[in-house]
């Protein structure tokens, strides 16, 4: 079974910004769109996907582990990965938040 950190406060500044960080870079956005699409992959599976080392590819799903929006389970030798979809929604709202937050005196 994927597991992913339990945590039911809202997130923090910290939070959302480690968030947003993980999302900065085009590779991690791609990872995570082959993500979406199937139940969980490999590491090896998005390496064929993308035009990257495994080591680079390795290195993005480092950071969107520790960012939370994916979750890792150790298979073996293949290690699984899936979106954390509750985590993105997340995201989505605190930027909507924020948003309507700097917006709404206008």
């Amino acid at each position: 079974m994927i597991e992913s950190p339990s945590d039911n406060r809202a997130p923090d500044s910290r939070a959302i910004a480690a968030r947003f960080a993980a999302l900065s870079h085009p590779a991690r956005i791609e990872i995570l769109k082959h993500l979406s699409a199937s139940c969980c992959c490999s590491c090896r599976e998005v390496v064929d996907h993308l035009d990257l080392a495994q080591s680079t590819v390795s290195q993005h799903l480092k950071i969107l582990v520790e960012a939370g929006l994916v979750r890792f389970e150790a298979d073996r030798q293949r290690s699984r990965y899936a979106v954390d979809h509750a985590a993105l929604a997340g995201v989505s709202a605190s930027l909507r938040d924020l948003v309507n937050s700097c917006c709404a005196s206008r």
